[in-house]
C-alpha cells in the first residue's frame, strides 16, 4: 500500500531542525547546567525494548515512528529475533517491552513472548487496540491473557471526537470493542497478572498533565459510556519527531513547541528517564538509549549490536542527548512508563 502522506525528513534533517529551534544557551545540556542538574547516568538494565518494525494497521497523526500499512519491509528479521532471545538470557532484564508499529503483526511476536516468559521476564505489549480486531489475530487476546502479558494500550482521550481526530475515523468504536474483548479475558479487573494500562497523549502542543483525578474521571467515563474498565492510566507528551515534527513544521510551530518544552523543563523528571534503565533494539539489531533516539538515528557509540552487547558495555556507554529530550523532561516528565517526576 502506498503512503498518501508527504515524505518525512530524514533523521539528520530532523536533528538539524530541532537543534535550530532553540538558541544554543537554551539547548538541552546547557539547560541542565543552568538548573545545576547533573547529567543523568545509567542505573541498571531493567527493560529490554524491542521495536519489531514499523508495520501497523493504522497511521496516526502523532506517530513518532512513521508506522503504517506501507512499512512491511521494516520488520525485524529472524536472525535478529534469535539474537534478541539469546540476549534475554545474557542481559537478564526484568521486562521485555514489545513495540512497533503494531508488534502483534510480527510473525515471531508469540515466540518472543514465550521465550521471555520461560526466562522469568514480565512482558509488555504496546498495543493500538484496533489490531486485536483483525480476523487473523482472533485468538490473540486469549494468548496474551494465558501468558500474563501486560497490555499498554494507546487511547488518546476518553471520548470519541478527539480520539478519532488523532487516529482516524472509527478508531474510538474499534478501540472500545477491543477493550471489551480484553475485559472478557480478565484484563482491567485489578489482576496484576492481566494488567491493562491505558496510555493517553494530549492534543497538539499541549503538555500531558494527568492527575489521580483524571484517572478517576477516565474510569468513570469509560464505564458509563462504554461499559469497559482498565487498571492504570499513564501519559506521554507528543514527541517532536517524525509525523508530529512534520506537522509542527507545516504549521510553523517547531520553535514555539520547543520553547514550550524547554520552558517547562523539570529537573525532578530526570531521575525517572527511561534511557537510564532501558536498552532499545531496532529491527536490524542496532542499539539505542530509547525509541526516540532510534527514530532520530542516534545509536549507542561503538557499534555494538544485540548480538554482542553485555551489561558492562552498556553501562559504560554515555547516554546521547538532544533537544528532543525536552519532550521527556517537560512538566511531569514523560516516558514509556508514564510520568517520571
Amino acid at each position: 500500500m502506498s503512503d498518501p502522506r508527504p515524505s518525512l525528513l530524514e533523521p539528520k534533517a530532523q536533528q538539524d531542525l530541532l537543534n535550530a529551534a532553540l538558541p544554543q544557551e537554551l539547548a538541552f545540556l546547557p539547560t541542565l547546567s543552568s538548573h545545576e542538574a547533573a547529567t543523568p547516568e545509567r542505573s541498571r538494565l531493567r527493560v529490554l525494548q524491542l521495536n519489531l518494525g514499523k508495520l501497523c494497521n493504522m497511521q496516526c497523526s502523532h506517530c513518532h515512528v512513521d508506522a503504517g500499512p506501507h512499512q512491511g519491509h521494516t520488520q525485524m528479521g529472524d536472525a535478529v529475533v534469535e539474537a534478541c532471545i539469546e540476549a534475554i538470557e545474557r542481559l537478564e532484564p526484568e521486562v521485555l517491552d514489545l513495540t512497533g508499529g503494531a508488534p502483534e503483526l510480527h510473525p515471531r511476536f508469540r515466540d518472543l513472548i514465550r521465550a521471555a516468559r520461560q526466562r522469568g521476564c514480565h512482558v509488555i505489549d504496546r498495543c493500538n487496540l484496533t489490531v486485536l480486531l483483525l480476523p487473523a489475530l482472533s485468538d490473540l487476546v486469549s494468548f496474551l491473557a494465558e501468558h500474563q502479558v501486560e497490555i499498554v494500550a494507546s487511547l488518546p482521550q476518553p471520548e470519541e471526537s478527539s480520539t478519532d481526530a488523532q487516529r482516524g475515523d472509527g478508531t474510538w468504536e474499534a478501540s472500545i470493542e477491543a477493550l471489551k474483548r480484553l475485559n472478557a479475558n480478565g484484563y482491567g479487573q485489578g489482576q496484576p497478572e492481566r494488567q491493562l494500562t491505558l496510555m493517553s497523549n494530549p492534543c497538539g502542543t499541549q503538555l500531558q498533565q494527568l492527575t489521580p483525578c483524571d484517572e478517576a474521571r477516565w474510569k468513570q467515563d469509560l464505564q458509563e459510556k462504554a461499559g469497559v474498565t482498565f487498571d492504570r492510566l499513564i501519559g506521554l507528551n507528543n514527541m517532536p519527531i517524525a509525523r508530529f515534527l512534520q506537522q509542527l513544521q507545516a504549521d510553523g510551530h517547531v520553535n514555539c513547541y520547543l520553547k514550550l518544552l524547554q520552558g517547562a523543563f523539570n529537573p525532578g523528571a530526570l531521575s525517572g528517564l527511561m534511557c537510564r534503565d532501558t536498552l532499545s533494539v531496532a529491527a536490524d539489531g542496532s542499539l539505542y538509549d530509547c525509541d526516540f533516539n532510534q527514530m532520530l538515528d542516534l545509536p549507542l557509540r561503538g557499534g555494538a549490536t544485540i548480538r554482542s552487547i553485555n551489561l558492562k558495555q552498556w553501562m559504560l556507554q554515555p547516554i546521547r542527548w538532544g533537544n528532543h529530550c525536552f519532550g521527556c523532561t517537560a512538566g511531569q516528565g514523560s516516558s514509556c512508563a508514564g510520568a517520571t517526576a
